[in-house]
């Protein structure tokens, strides 16, 4: 999805312009079939007051832009999950698997990222994907074994990839839904007995290696992108939910997203942070919990779509459990 360019964000753009911008630490391993890769990063936060609400018990835990030079492969990030904490694994629509990891200042907010690396992923014969239709990649999950499950849209599937080296995938169950060409498996998550999917213009299923059941069925009308739409979603570290991150487009310049969490029978909480003009915003897609104290930390990703109207924004929040 790609924006138009108002006053409003202009002013947002030349505020975060204003930060310092510093190279990201280059990853110097040598795994085979991954690629370092450069960027510049700069400390975000909210922005321009009025467009921001974070309910009671939630708190920003810092923000940062990933800077880009045109042609790199870090660009449209799609969605993103931590290995262990601090290392992340995302995935992009051109199909490249990226891997990185996060960096936190002393009191454990969010300042930076680096080891950014990333490889392309293959089709079932092993050739790379070449193609936007079959690399078209739009979520992702860690499975129970180590290896990876990316959602794919257009060719609407879910294929199983090793997360540390490159190869064929292996097909995974995944919702037998008539999906449209790009409102596909957004919302990926780890589940209790397998996996968890949502679709972007509505449905929610639970899945594993026997096939997939309805938890939420798709409406009778596809929630278009002028509604919020789920475009994330992880498993809740501390309960049997899920938190997701939905995003709204109104043209030409009313973007909007949104935290909430979704109980397992698949029910939606109230939101928990909104952003909007004036504050910061972008096409936020991927989200991923983690254990934090007593509650939970959130961070969510903007796919920037290669656009320079767009960025590629990584935002943390911290919830406390209600007591």
């Amino acid at each position: 999805m790609r924006f138009a360019r108002p006053a409003a964000l202009v002013a947002a753009l030349l505020l975060s312009a204003c930060a310092t911008t510093a190279p990201a630490p280059v990853w110097t391993g040598d795994h085979t079939g991954w690629t370092a890769a450069e960027a510049d990063v700069r400390p975000i936060g909210l922005g321009i007051p009025g467009g921001a609400a974070l309910a009671k018990g939630v708190g920003f835990a810092g923000g940062v832009q990933v800077v880009l030079e045109a042609g790199s492969p870090l660009h449209s990030l799609s969605d993103l999950k931590l290995i262990d904490g601090d290392d992340f694994v995302s995935v992009s629509d051109a199909g490249d698997l990226v891997r990185g990891r996060l960096r936190l200042d002393a009191g454990g907010r969010l300042t930076g990222v680096e080891g950014l690396r990333w490889r392309r992923l293959a089709l079932t014969d092993g050739s790379p994907i070449a193609d936007k239709a079959d690399g078209d990649a739009e979520g992702l999950l860690l499975l129970a074994d180590g290896r990876v499950a990316v959602a794919f849209e257009r060719r609407h599937r879910l294929w199983a990839y090793e997360l540390e080296r490159p190869g064929a995938p292996e097909p995974l169950p995944s919702p037998e839904t008539a999906f449209a060409l790009n409102d596909g498996m957004e919302g990926v998550s780890t589940a209790p007995d397998g996996w968890r999917v949502a679709g972007e213009s509505g449905g929610v299923w639970d899945c594993g290696a026997a096939g997939c059941r309805g938890v939420v069925a798709p409406p009778a009308e596809p929630v278009p992108d002028s509604e919020y739409r789920i475009t994330g979603m992880d498993r809740d570290p501390g309960g049997d939910g899920f938190w997701v991150v939905e995003r709204r487009f109104r043209p030409p310049v009313d973007v909007r997203g949104r935290i909430r969490r979704m109980a397992a029978d698949g029910t939606m909480g109230p939101a928990l942070v909104e952003l909007s003009l004036p504050s910061t915003v972008d096409n936020f897609e991927g989200i991923a919990a983690v254990r934090h104290g007593d509650g939970v930390r959130l961070y969510i990703l903007s796919d920037d779509n290669g656009s320079e109207r767009q960025r590629t924004l990584l935002l943390a929040f911290d919830v406390r459990r209600a007591r």
